[in-house]
């Protein structure tokens, strides 16, 4: 893509890059709004049955997908023109989804200024490791990344691990403003635990948080892992790199349908997102319709978007996502080749 096309590209998405306070206040109002009241319902059906109380815990956790997606933009600085409106939100959806803002802040910048860079993997994304990699990685490295691409690992200990451990502690090399900021939140989501096992008893706060937080989660982990890991999905070296080229190739369009598409705050369109970020999530779609260049990126489905499960390594040579069992052969000859070179070595000996 030659610079005048990225530059017209970017030129057309640009007038999207604004955040509306009426619109952004209105989300908030439908959000927030529906969250607390469905907790409340929550809480009260448990004096009727638990059968009851979970599926409403998991509707709530939609919500709290959607609570994500504000404080997404808040990262960005796209959900109200000030700074310190965007900080002080994000710090409050940050301990209701349980992310520290300053530190989420950072890792995905770094996720955006170099998503589909094969040089500069490991901040902020999914670990993504190349056919010739993996092939070459030691017996216990393969094992540690295949249990890391395993689903029930990556969606289902995943988030545990994000709430617990990952969100919990400052990164090494943080700065005093973001190592504060972490203290800050993880002293407030205490502060706010500890009063919610005082208003409804720990019982019912683990009956009702727990199945929220592990939906959300899990589905928000989800909806992270799919819009780059697609079969054609761009990825380069860094001299081949295009920021452009990452965006509008390396990240797809999940069409889902309108009532998944609002819950998670139109975050399908992501190779808009990844384009221009400060293009506020209520903004995605118009600036999609908006710009015919876009409308031929990579579209996945509900449906069509279940394959990736089975992309666990990215094949440099033909492009493309690849399967363990796809590079078995691989595997296979380098065992030949290692067992001949032990009988040479034993022979030579």
């Amino acid at each position: 893509m030659s610079k005048q096309k990225i530059m017209e590209l970017r030129k057309a998405v640009a007038p999207f890059a604004k955040s509306d306070k009426k619109t952004s206040i209105g989300q908030l109002l439908n959000t927030f709004i529906p969250f607390f009241c469905l907790w409340f319902l929550a809480y009260e059906s448990l004096h009727v049955s638990i059968i009851l109380t979970i599926p409403i815990a998991v509707l709530a956790a939609s919500f709290v997908i959607r609570i994500f997606i504000i404080f997404h933009d808040c990262a960005h600085l796209a959900f109200f023109k000030s700074k310190k409106a965007n900080r002080i939100l994000g710090m409050i959806t940050g301990i209701i989804t349980l992310f520290p803002y300053e530190q989420w802040k950072h890792e995905h910048a770094i996720h955006h200024a170099t998503s589909s860079n094969l040089d500069k993997r490991g901040i902020g994304d999914v670990w993504v490791m190349t056919v010739e990699e993996y092939v070459q990685a030691s017996f216990w490295r393969r094992w540690q990344y295949r249990l890391y691409r395993n689903p029930f690992i990556l969606f289902g200990l995943g988030p545990i691990y994000l709430y617990l451990v990952k969100n919990r502690f400052n990164r090494s090399g943080a700065k005093r403003k973001e190592r504060i900021n972490t203290y800050i939140m993880n002293s407030a989501i205490c502060v706010l635990y500890g009063l919610l096992i005082l208003l409804v008893g720990w019982k019912a706060l683990l009956i009702i948080q727990l199945p929220i937080l592990m939906v959300a989660g899990s589905l928000g982990i989800w909806l992270f892992y799919v819009q780059h890991q697609f079969e054609d999905s761009y990825f380069e070296n860094e001299e081949e790199w295009d920021f452009v080229k990452a965006a509008v190739e390396g990240s797809s369009f999940y069409q889902l349908p309108k009532a998944l598409q609002w819950i998670t705050g139109n975050i399908g369109y992501h190779h808009v997102h990844h384009l221009i970020p400060r293009v506020p999530n209520y903004a995605l779609e118009k600036a999609h319709q908006s710009t015919p260049a876009l409308q031929h990126v990579t579209v996945i489905t509900l449906y069509t978007s279940l394959d990736s499960l089975r992309f666990r390594l990215y094949d440099e040579e033909n492009k493309t996502f690849v399967s363990f069992k796809d590079i078995k052969p691989l595997l296979e000859q380098k065992h030949r080749e290692l067992t001949f070179k032990k009988t040479v070595n034993i022979q030579e000996k």
